[in-house]
């Protein structure tokens, strides 16, 4: 990737990030559409020291390419009727659902918790040339308003059980009423069936698997499809 190709704006921001960290691109390639994702290419200057495996919360799951990321790309790619359709991604990280459904379509939200995830995601949409992707701060424990959307999605995001509630709270307040959420974990992920145990009771869901061979061994990444269930 020549920076030198980017909008004066992104490279601006690829500039300031390059001050702190060591950068690289990924791509990523779903049907004729390809991605470009900015990210840090050394996890130890994003850690500053701390100890990701005494506590998951410390591990910054926004800095790499998960598989689950990578399945659900191609699932919300496969959607039919996207023209037009909003898309909401929570804890978006590198954003390549959003942005791939961006390409295929969706007009697409991304959203994280820090200012410099969403400097990632504008550097990487500008790379990717995909306009009209816009990228908003979210604290799920305290949302802001916003208006509801076709889609919502989201990978590996139920990854602490005090976010399960909250993380409900949204789909049911950020999704219209015949719209669906698209979730994507690795099988691994123990708070998965604790939160579809809470949301069935709102919400129809559908799974389905996908098992990937990866070089750090087989993978099952589990998609589930939730829709609001017909009150009337």
């Amino acid at each position: 990737m020549d920076i030198r190709n980017l909008p004066e704006q992104e490279r601006c921001i690829y500039n300031r990030i390059r001050k702190k960290y060591t950068l690289t691109f990924d791509k990523l390639k779903v049907g004729e559409k390809t991605v470009r994702l900015l990210k840090a290419a050394n996890l130890e200057e994003i850690l500053s020291g701390k100890d990701p495996l005494a506590d998951v919360a410390e591990f910054p799951f926004w800095i790499r390419l998960w598989e689950a990321a990578m399945v659900l790309s191609y699932v919300l790619c496969s959607l039919p009727e996207r023209q037009g359709k909003s898309l909401l991604e929570l804890g978006a990280g590198l954003g390549a659902p959003g942005l791939t459904a961006a390409a295929a379509g969706f007009d697409v939200t991304l959203s994280d918790y820090e200012e410099i995830i969403l400097d990632f995601q504008r550097v990487s949409r500008a790379a990717s040339g995909i306009p009209g992707v816009r990228s908003i701060l979210l604290d799920w424990l305290k949302p802001p308003d916003l208006q509801p959307f076709d889609v919502i999605a989201g990978a590996e995001i139920l990854f602490r059980k005090e976010f399960l509630q909250p993380i409900l709270a949204l789909l049911k307040t950020y999704l219209k009423p015949d719209g669906a959420v698209y979730l994507a974990h690795d099988v691994r992920r123990k708070c998965l069936p604790q939160f579809l145990e809470i949301a069935k009771e709102d919400f129809d869901i559908a799974t389905g698997k996908q098992t990937l061979q990866t070089s750090r061994g087989e993978i099952t990444i589990i998609v589930n499809c939730l829709k609001p269930k017909n009150r009337s």
